[in-house]
């Protein structure tokens, strides 16, 4: 398999990228939804959270890479299918709203985890500041957001799952199998 993208199929620094934030991303949708019923005293209080922040920081950085990644290669074309014309255009509109979706969860995030004036440690490794001044306030606006945000987000990763199965499954091109390397 090649590194780069050709016209017909995508090299495996696409599906690596792709692979890696599907499972990192979904993980921390599950994390977020857990740690927010957390009691003070339960022993992850603490430490899922600023898991959670550190992760979100690295995963907005690959964000970066991978679209600077997606609008610097061809993107193979469209497999042979039976699918009806409108699904191109719904994959296309999918992709822009999941993309746009993980904007507004990081920048919500961000906004979360600064509102009391703190920046968010990264394991350890660097610190990001916080940019604006502590705000209550905005903090929940933003924790509000986020979780909206977050739920759009993995409704949409359903349905992707789902249309990529139907594309398999149903209409037999090869949509799917290209994503995991074999098409």
């Amino acid at each position: 398999m090649q590194l780069r993208n050709s016209p017909q199929a995508y090299g495996w620094v696409s599906i690596l990228l792709h692979w890696l934030m599907a499972v990192a991303l979904i993980g921390m949708y599950c994390v977020g939804t857990y740690m927010v019923d957390l009691e003070y005293y339960d022993r992850l209080y603490h430490t899922l959270p600023t898991l959670h922040k550190a992760t979100g920081v690295l995963l907005a950085g690959l964000l970066l890479i991978r679209l600077a990644w997606v609008y610097a290669q061809p993107r193979p074309l469209p497999t042979v299918s039976r699918a009806p014309a409108f699904t191109h255009l719904a994959g296309k509109l999918g992709h822009i709203a999941l993309y746009g979706l993980l904007v507004v969860i990081i920048i919500s995030g961000y906004l979360i985890s600064t509102a009391k004036g703190h920046g968010i440690n990264v394991f350890d490794l660097f610190e990001l500041p916080a940019l604006l001044p502590a705000d209550k306030d905005r903090g929940e606006l933003a924790g509000d957001i986020h979780e909206i945000g977050a739920t759009l987000f993995i409704f949409l990763v359903g349905v992707h799952a789902l249309a990529a199965l139907i594309h398999h499954f149903y209409w037999k091109d090869k949509t799917l199998t290209r994503m995991l390397g074999k098409g």
